[in-house]
């Protein structure tokens, strides 16, 4: 009986094993993967240390917790650093709150891919939320050439206050598909 219950230990052991490696082998491929993607992204995202200054100006933070980051003095009350709602972050996701008002928010992406590549919307509706994005296509023809695009955000009649509602928007080429996720509360 022990002998038993040994072997089936040890079947168990081994068993766990394959799968350990397994799970080892395929983590392994997703990295690789992830990393060929990371390596020509097609388009990326840029944002600037002052940028993230006038967040923090909009925040709330003094000029002082603000020097002990950027070790340099900072005036929040002046035309650079008036404040910048974390909506507008030129990040690569929206995460909004969206009231009874539409709402515009704008994000400029530089073209680290092939110089001659064009991109088109693909857009995945968002419960409860009209959503317009201008551009719809974009065509560069050159390497680090910027462009802005426009998202339109307004709110349907029959929507709950405080639910959360998420959708998305990518732009494709034959080469590149960059995803940028939408998250957005519903509130009065």
């Amino acid at each position: 009986m022990v002998a038993e219950e040994a072997e089936a230990a040890t079947e168990e052991v081994e068993a766990a094993a394959a799968v350990v490696e397994a799970v080892a082998v395929s983590a392994v491929v997703g990295v690789v993967v992830a990393a060929a993607v990371a390596l020509d992204p097609g388009l990326v995202y840029d944002i600037t240390t002052e940028d993230y200054i006038a967040y923090l100006c909009g925040l709330g933070y003094t000029e002082q917790q603000i020097a002990v980051i950027t070790r340099r003095s900072i005036n929040c009350h002046g035309s650079e650093f008036t404040g910048l709602p974390e909506a507008q972050l030129n990040y690569p996701s929206f995460s909004i709150k969206l009231g009874r008002t539409a709402s515009k928010y704008s994000r400029t992406v530089t073209n680290v891919g092939d110089a001659r590549s064009t991109y088109n919307l693909v857009l995945e509706r968002i419960s409860g939320v009209d959503i317009v994005v201008q551009p719809t296509e974009v065509i560069f023809t050159e390497v680090y050439r910027q462009m802005t695009y426009t998202i339109f955000l307004g709110r349907k009649e029959f929507t709950v206050n405080g639910s959360y509602v998420e959708g998305s928007i990518a732009w494709v080429s034959p080469k590149h598909i960059v995803t940028i996720p939408i998250s957005v509360k519903l509130i009065l």
